[in-house]
């Protein structure tokens, strides 16, 4: 009998299959996120800024913080996620690592291959042996965020940008207005969106818009929640705004996307079917 494991590990591939709409969408992770990249390129959105990223550079996303990835079509590489459950000790804070040390870059993927093969091999005991090298990755991750460099100052535009980021990952759901996030931090919102889009090429609305389609579109493909439910759930006045809203921007009602998107009950690994992650 197979003991299931939440914690996953993914192709780049399969994360973006198995995500419910496109991972280049901002969205708050609802699960630690730690990324590898072995080949290719491409940019992502990291605690509201936009850089780019290669061969060779680790990412790693705390649960609760903003992320958007573009990914180039040649891009290989994985993805670990592990559940915001306290069992793993993580860094509390955003990190990306370009591993440039050969022998950096081995201690990585030899952990990550250690984790695949814990997970094929689905053996007793799995899920205690999965927190285990999860914990090694932890400490790896934590050991090259001791010995990195300082990262260049931000300057006053991306730290009102961070700010405004760490709002919407806690309060997107709540139906605050844009003006509401500028009154809060203490700027206009012409100001605010100047901002925004100067660090990441998006709007602060956008950036708002974005965050409240992709958790949209997790509950209409992942849950059985009612539509009326998830309207009232992400702050919106009535339902009928909020099909206006997906309509907007999916091009679809909710109840419409939900039927259009076939549900996946989980994550092909091998020869098995993985519990789907929590994203």
């Amino acid at each position: 009998m197979s003991e299931a494991t939440p914690i996953q590990v993914l192709s780049l591939a399969q994360l973006a299959q198995w995500a419910p709409g496109s991972l280049a969408r901002l969205h708050v992770r609802h699960d630690h996120l730690f990324l590898w990249i072995t080949r290719g390129q491409g940019r992502i959105v990291l605690h509201g800024l936009r850089r780019g990223f290669g061969a060779h550079n680790a990412i790693f996303v705390p649960a609760g913080r903003l992320l958007a990835i573009e990914a180039g079509r040649q891009m290989i590489g994985h993805a670990v996620l592990i559940p915001d459950d306290n069992q793993v000790t993580l860094p509390d804070r955003c990190h990306h690592l370009r591993a440039q040390d050969v022998m950096v870059q081995s201690e990585l993927t030899g952990l990550i291959e250690e984790m695949r093969r814990e997970l094929d091999a689905n053996r007793p005991f799995l899920s205690e042996a999965m927190i285990a090298r999860a914990q090694l990755l932890a400490i790896w991750l934590k050991r090259q965020m001791r010995g990195a460099e300082d990262p260049a100052r931000a300057d006053a535009g991306e730290r009102l940008v961070r700010r405004f980021a760490d709002l919407v990952a806690t309060d997107f759901q709540t139906g605050q207005s844009l003006a509401d996030y500028a009154d809060r931090l203490d700027i206009t919102p012409t100001h605010l969106s100047r901002a925004c889009r100067k660090a990441n090429g998006m709007t602060a609305s956008d950036m708002l818009s974005q965050c409240l389609e992709y958790e949209a579109r997790r509950r209409l493909v992942a849950t059985e929640q009612p539509v009326q439910d998830i309207a009232q759930d992400l702050g919106f006045g009535s339902a009928a705004y909020f099909s206006r809203f997906m309509q907007q921007r999916c091009g679809l009602p909710p109840s419409q996307l939900r039927k259009s998107s076939s549900p996946h009950s989980g994550v092909r690994v091998g020869n098995e079917t993985r519990p789907l992650p929590s994203w």
